[in-house]
């Protein structure tokens, strides 16, 4: 998450979806008492004990609420990215198994062991919905830029939040095919179950 008092804006960065490249391109405009919280390749916590003790850059709109003024939560343009679930929970597998290649060898025994076994704690592993939504589940957000449109939209926020706009970098990226060649039936309606709250807000589908 990066909450910025000179761009007036939070950005929550749910996981895997192309957050470290929006990070990279914000930072070269961030002021000297905006805050960043980020556990992969920079090191930084907020100066808030009970968000740095989470350990990781995943911080909810509903968790750091209570710690900022009514006048900011109100003022700043709250945005985040949102991914089609189906292609997410690719990415997912492809990223906990990478060190032994074990989706490389067999992704749809991969994809099923997720599946069989949800490792619910996991941050990674999260419905995307539950980053950016109140506890009556409606949205906290002023803008979702979609990762497939990564470009256009972060465009838009740039020029929402008055910075120029550049070209992304790739960051933290896999090689993958396109994620609709790893499934078969099955596996559909298993995430399709797991993320169907994230399919109906954010207007995905297979």
């Amino acid at each position: 998450m990066i909450i910025s008092g000179l761009h007036r804006f939070i950005f929550a960065a749910i996981p895997k979806t192309g957050t470290h490249a929006i990070r990279q391109a914000l930072r070269a405009h961030m002021g000297p008492d905006d805050l960043e919280q980020v556990g992969l390749f920079v090191q930084r916590k907020f100066p808030i004990e009970e968000l740095a003790k989470l350990g990781h850059g995943h911080v909810t709109l509903q968790q750091v609420q209570p710690y900022l003024r009514p006048e900011e939560w109100s003022g700043f343009f709250k945005f985040a990215f949102v991914r089609n679930p189906f292609d997410r929970f690719v990415s997912y597998c492809a990223f906990m198994t990478r060190a032994q290649g074990h989706f490389q060898q067999d992704p749809k025994a991969v994809m099923r062991h997720f599946l069989a076994n949800p490792p619910q704690k996991h941050i990674l592993f999260q419905p995307q919905h539950s980053f950016v939504t109140a506890p009556d589940g409606s949205l906290l957000t002023d803008y979702l830029g979609r990762v497939e449109q990564m470009q256009q939209s972060y465009d838009e926020i740039a020029q929402r939040i008055g910075i120029p706009t550049q070209q992304l970098d790739k960051v933290n990226s896999s090689k993958r095919e396109d994620y609709r060649d790893y499934y078969d039936q099955r596996l559909i309606d298993g995430v399709a179950k797991l993320y169907a709250r994230d399919i109906e807000l954010f207007g995905y589908e297979f």
